[in-house]
């Protein structure tokens, strides 16, 4: 796997554009797009200027910007299409066309030799005006693979700087996706971009099984938003790949911006950031049983594969419960600046049990609870030495 060449195409303001709840205004794309390329992702995609007006003079603005990331935009498979793309300063054109028996049908109405001649013409103008360009098929994984490699190989004697597989449809499995990858990465000598759809959770595994066969570019939104229920989530994926090669990562990306991407995206398409969000959920770096605790205040790698601190964030160790186990009590004691000894720990631990039983709790009631006792502790030995005095 080619991880130390892997590229992330991010596609909020494409893809994510396609969420039901986006409707990006200028200002807004123009702040997603500079926040992604401080984040350093290699590569923004933003929506065809053919789209709309306001979609041509938002390409045009982007590419305009001076960032850092290579900045794409995603049409048809058309000379009009292309034209217009050119025309707006963008480094890169991403094109795209349905292969599969069902688009080819109901969507465009092209044969696979029309489609080969479609793109090969569009891949040439491109590569003439010395841009960027990624041909890839719609609904790859429903295509024939003998048409794929046939198109695939067309372009890539065009010139093409990428080939893309799509799974439109999130139908895809890791092993299948592991087995066309590594397939097309022995017909082209193209780079290899994959694009997956998460209809049945499996985005992020297909990304990472498409690198593992030999891909190079992976398309991802923030929080996975776009058509649907979306694609390969940003920090998801960046979560894959940290768990792999956590140095590499911190490297290439300003890991504790994925909050603040998640929050800003959230806040402007009307959703929350989900409890169980990769990295940037409540949830995400919180443990509760008593099991857990213990080892994680040991050593937190015994249940926590990615650092929270990496990403800006903390972990929480939950202690208002039923399944408290006393190591996390006494953590939290100490936390407070409280002196008590284990046995008195254990058995405020055994009252936390008992109430949690009765009724909920939360983080204050324990915490009453560890201060009462100290001061208890206190009343309860100043009366003992004032008995024990001689008159």
């Amino acid at each position: 796997m080619p991880l130390d060449r892997f590229s992330i195409i991010e596609s909020t303001l494409r893809e994510g554009e396609q969420f039901v709840g986006a409707n990006f205004t200028p200002e807004q794309k123009v702040e997603i797009a500079q926040a992604l390329d401080e984040f350093g992702v290699e590569y923004i995609e933003v929506t065809s200027p053919a789209a709309s007006p306001q979609s041509l003079a938002d390409c045009s603005r982007i590419a305009k910007l001076g960032l850092g990331c290579r900045v794409l935009t995603h049409t048809r498979c058309t000379l009009d299409d292309a034209k217009l793309a050119v025309d707006t300063g963008v480094d890169g054109v991403d094109v795209v066309i349905g292969t599969s028996p069902m688009l080819r049908q109901y969507s465009h109405g092209k044969s696979i030799q029309q489609i080969t001649d479609a793109a090969i013409e569009v891949v040439s103008f491109v590569k003439s005006q010395g841009l960027e360009v990624r041909f890839s098929s719609e609904d790859s994984f429903r295509s024939d693979a003998k048409d794929l490699y046939h198109i695939y190989s067309a372009v890539d004697q065009a010139g093409v700087d990428r080939v893309g597989l799509a799974d439109t449809v999130g139908v895809g499995t890791p092993t299948q996706v592991h087995q066309l990858v590594s397939i097309l990465r022995q017909v082209v000598y193209a780079d290899i971009e994959f694009h997956s759809h998460n209809d049945t959770g499996c985005a992020i595994a297909n990304s990472f099984a498409a690198l593992d066969a030999g891909a190079t570019h992976i398309d991802t939104s923030i929080l996975g938003i776009g058509e649907r229920n979306g694609i390969t989530p940003l920090g998801g994926f960046v979560a894959r790949m940290y768990s792999l090669d956590r140095d590499l990562v911190k490297s290439k990306y300003k890991l504790p911006m994925l909050r603040e991407l998640d929050r800003m995206v959230a806040e402007m398409v009307g959703i929350s950031v989900p409890f169980n969000n990769y990295i940037t959920g409540i949830t995400a770096f919180t443990h509760k049983a008593g099991i857990h605790a213990k080892a994680v205040l040991n050593k937190p790698e015994t249940y926590e594969i990615l650092d929270p601190q990496d990403f800006g964030m903390t972990r929480y160790i939950s202690i208002a419960h039923r399944l408290t186990g006393w190591n996390a009590v006494k953590d939290r004691s100490e936390q407070l600046g409280l002196s008590l000894t284990d046995k008195e720990v254990k058995q405020i631990t055994a009252h936390i049990k008992a109430l949690a039983d009765a009724r909920p709790l939360h983080l204050a009631d324990v915490d009453d609870l560890l201060r009462e006792w100290v001061v208890k502790r206190r009343s309860f030995g100043e009366v003992s030495s004032e008995e024990g005095k001689v008159e």
